[in-house]
């Protein structure tokens, strides 16, 4: 029998990244309301579980980092696009986003000639539609509903995971459509959480979740039920902060193969050791 010691060891390297979860080794924030007060509580809560801010640059044991959009300055906001690696590029926090889409945009700043805030160049209703929980900007995929959030030791093309991943939504009308699911370095799917809703405009929700161990990889966030556009009768929904794990390196494909195999040899000498003679 493999020892509890021996078993995490494993499942740490993604020698045994397959296994499914057990109840306790996963915790969900999870909160919906009017306003930014309706959620603070999670958020707070999502963030000690996660440990201080790490800020930007550098790399830690431990903590998280945030993004909040409100940073990003103008020639990256509406009515420009924002580069899917800007957060590990421009501002290194790990992070870097992929979409079925065409590509992202933050929002603009209120006051910007030409470029209504809130993704009012995108539909006029956006701005009464849409909240935001840290002032003032929100993100969006373009041409699409999905955005993937892939980790990297910050500033390096060094792929890592973390151990927990959070965000906030606005104008979460429906309940069912908007999901985030976490998949390990396997493409294994770890979780799948439905963010909860509360209908009227310009509500805030926040979803969180947190593992024992760093074994997230990718991220797939699922906003409403389409893209952002001018036309009317869909569940459109924006995003405000991401908080997350600080990313850890994922071990070479190499080197993981060589510590399990090393691994599985003590383990067979261990239980050859007790079989009688």
């Amino acid at each position: 029998m493999i020892s509890p010691r021996l078993l995490t060891l494993l499942m740490a390297t993604g020698v045994l990244c397959s296994a499914p979860l057990s109840a306790s080794a996963i915790a969900v924030y999870s909160s919906s309301g009017p306003n930014a007060a309706s959620i603070q509580g999670s958020v707070e809560g999502f963030r000690a579980d996660l440990g201080s801010n790490n800020g930007v640059g550098g790399t830690a044991a431990s903590g998280r980092r945030e993004i909040n959009w409100d940073g990003v300055p103008a020639n990256f906001s509406d009515p420009n696009n924002l580069p899917g690696n800007f957060f590990n590029s421009n501002s290194a926090r790990g992070a870097v986003f992929e979409t079925p889409g065409t590509g992202f945009k933050v929002s603009a700043n209120s006051g910007v000639a030409g470029t209504p805030e809130r993704f009012g160049s995108i539909n006029p209703s956006f701005p009464s539609s849409f909240s935001v929980f840290s002032s003032q900007k929100l993100f969006t995929a373009i041409d699409s509903n999905i955005v993937d959030v892939k980790f990297f030791v910050p500033g390096t093309t060094q792929a890592a995971n973390v151990r927990g991943f959070g965000s906030v939504f606005t104008d979460v009308d429906l309940s069912g459509p908007t999901t985030v699911e976490f998949f390990d370095m396997n493409n294994n799917l770890l979780s799948k959480q439905t963010v909860l809703n509360t209908p009227g405009a310009t509500s805030l929700s926040f979803l969180g979740v947190s593992l024992e161990q760093a074994i997230i990889n990718r991220v797939r966030i699922t906003a409403g039920n389409a893209a952002l556009s001018n036309l009317d009768g869909f569940d459109f929904v924006a995003m405000d902060d991401f908080i997350y794990g600080e990313p850890q390196a994922v071990p070479a494909p190499a080197a993981v193969l060589l510590f399990g195999s090393g691994l599985a040899a003590l383990v067979w000498a261990r239980r050859r050791s007790l079989l009688p003679e």
